[in-house]
C-alpha cells in the first residue's frame, strides 16, 4: 500500500514476537543506524520535474511516522495510519460514514468512543444502536442494514468476549463496514483482520507505547481504498501524530510481546487469587475456566491479556478504599504500560452500566508476589476501613487448574 504495504514475505515466515522487533527498520547499509531516527521536520526539500518526494510531513508523513505504520501494519497484517491520538483513529473511521448511516456498538466499550458516537446522533449524522457483544445473534440482527458495526473484544472494562469471526463474516455479508479496537488484546494475542474485520483500532497510548509517556492511535486495514480514505482523513482534518511520539511508540513496541506476555502471566495468577479471596464478589477475566468468555478467547485469541477487572464486596466505597490504599499499584487511569495501574471505572461519567465496585486492573512488569502483597493489603485495609472483619488470605500455593 504505497509506502507502508502489509508484511513482505521474509516477514510473514517470522513469528509475532519477532516481527514486533524487526519490521520498521531501515535498509542495512554499513555506517547507517539500525533505528529509524526521529525526524522532527514539517516540510521537506522539493522535488524537481519528474521526482517524487515528501514535502510536507501533514500530507505526505515522515520517516519516522512511516516506521511506526510499517511495524504495525505487519503486525496486523495491513496497511497502517498513525494519529494524534486513539480517539483520532477512532474519529477518522467514524467519518468516513455517511451522512444519515446506522451506526452499532458494543454497549460495554470505552467510554470516549461511546460519547463520541451519542453525540452525532442528536443531530442526525447517524443513527445509534447498542448491542451485547456476548450475544452473537443479537448482534447479528442489529447489524442488518447497518453501515458501521464497531467492536471490542476483550471489552471495556467488563471483559466480555465478541466472537470475532462469526460476527466479522456475518455483518460482512450484511453489508455493514467492521471495526474492532484491539487494544486490549493487542496483535500478539489477537489479529482481527484475518478474522474478517474490515479496520482494526488501536489507542497505540497503552501497550504499544507501553510506558505511559505518549499519546497516538493507529488504523489498520489491508484494503487499499480504506487505506487511502484513512490517510486523507488524517491529512485533511490534521489528526497527525507529534515525531517524539512516534518514536516512543515504536521503541515500545520492540518490547511489547515481552511485556504483554509478562503482564499476561501476572494476570493470571491475580486473577486466580483473587477469584479465591474473602473480599471479591466476582472475577472478570477470559483466562478464568469458569469466565463466560473463556472457550471463545480460548479458540480466537493466542492468550487472555494482562488487564482482568474485579468487583469488591461492599461496592463503590469499598473499592474507592482500595484503590487509596494501594502503595505499588498506581490508582490511575489508562493502561498498557510497564507499572501497574487500578481505576475504578464506574467513577466516570458514561459508565451507568458498570457495577460500582468493579475495578479495572493492568498488570504491568513487577513482580507478581510484590502486586499480589499490595492488593491483599489494600484489601485488607478496605475492610477494616468499612468496619468489616479483616479478610486478608495469604497466597497458600497457586490453583493453577482453573487457568489455561
Amino acid at each position: 500500500m504505497d509506502r507502508n504495504d502489509g508484511p513482505d514475505d521474509d516477514l510473514q515466515r517470522l513469528r509475532l514476537q519477532t516481527v514486533s522487533v524487526a519490521a520498521g527498520r531501515p535498509p542495512r547499509r554499513p555506517g547507517e543506524p539500525l533505528n529509524v531516527p526521529l525526524v522532527m521536520a514539517s516540510n521537506f526539500h522539493a522535488a524537481g520535474p519528474g521526482q517524487a518526494a515528501a514535502e510536507y510531513s501533514r500530507d505526505d508523513g515522515t520517516p519516522t511516522w512511516a516506521a511506526l505504520e510499517t511495524a504495525v501494519g505487519a503486525l496486523e497484517g495491513g496497511g497502517a495510519v498513525a494519529f494524534a491520538s486513539g480517539m483520532a483513529a477512532v474519529s477518522a473511521i467514524v467519518e468516513l460514514l455517511p451522512v444519515g448511516a446506522r451506526v452499532v456498538v458494543a454497549s460495554d466499550s470505552y467510554s470516549a468512543v461511546r460519547t463520541l458516537l451519542a453525540a452525532g446522533s442528536p443531530p442526525g449524522r447517524w443513527e445509534l444502536d447498542h448491542v451485547d457483544v456476548t450475544d452473537t445473534g443479537a448482534v447479528l440482527a442489529a447489524a442488518r442494514g447497518a453501515d458501521l458495526l464497531w467492536l471490542e473484544s476483550p471489552t471495556n472494562p467488563l471483559m466480555d468476549v465478541a466472537d470475532l469471526p462469526e460476527l466479522c463474516a456475518g455483518a460482512r455479508a450484511a453489508g455493514a463496514l467492521v471495526a474492532v479496537d484491539n487494544t486490549f488484546a493487542t496483535p500478539i494475542l489477537q489479529r482481527p483482520l484475518a478474522m474478517g474485520a474490515d479496520i482494526v483500532m488501536h489507542s497505540g497510548t497503552k501497550f504499544i507505547g507501553g510506558h505511559s509517556d505518549l499519546l497516538i492511535g493507529l488504523a489498520v486495514t489491508a484494503d487499499q481504498d480504506l487505506y487511502e480514505r484513512l490517510r486523507a482523513r488524517r491529512e485533511l482534518a490534521g489528526a497527525t501524530p507529534g515525531g517524539l511520539e512516534a518514536f516512543l511508540a515504536l521503541r515500545g513496541l520492540r518490547t511489547m510481546a515481552v511485556r504483554v506476555a509478562a503482564g499476561q502471566r501476572a494476570a493470571g495468577e491475580l486473577a486466580e487469587r483473587l477469584h479465591a479471596h474473602p473480599a471479591i464478589d466476582r472475577v472478570r477475566y477470559p483466562g478464568l475456566a469458569g469466565d463466560p468468555g473463556h472457550a471463545r478467547a480460548a479458540a480466537q485469541m493466542d492468550g487472555f491479556g494482562a488487564v482482568l477487572s474485579f468487583e469488591v464486596r461492599g461496592g463503590a466505597r469499598a473499592a474507592d478504599a482500595v484503590c487509596a490504599a494501594v502503595r505499588l499499584i498506581h490508582s490511575a487511569t489508562s493502561l498498557g504500560g510497564v507499572e501497574s495501574t487500578i481505576e475504578r471505572r464506574a467513577k466516570l461519567p458514561g459508565q451507568e452500566h458498570v457495577p460500582p465496585g468493579l475495578l479495572r486492573l493492568s498488570v504491568g512488569c513487577e513482580h507478581v508476589e510484590d502486586l499480589w502483597d499490595d492488593l491483599d493489603q489494600a484489601l485488607v485495609s478496605a475492610a477494616e476501613a468499612g468496619r468489616q472483619h479483616p479478610l486478608g488470605l495469604r497466597h497458600r500455593g497457586s490453583s493453577t487448574g482453573r487457568l489455561r
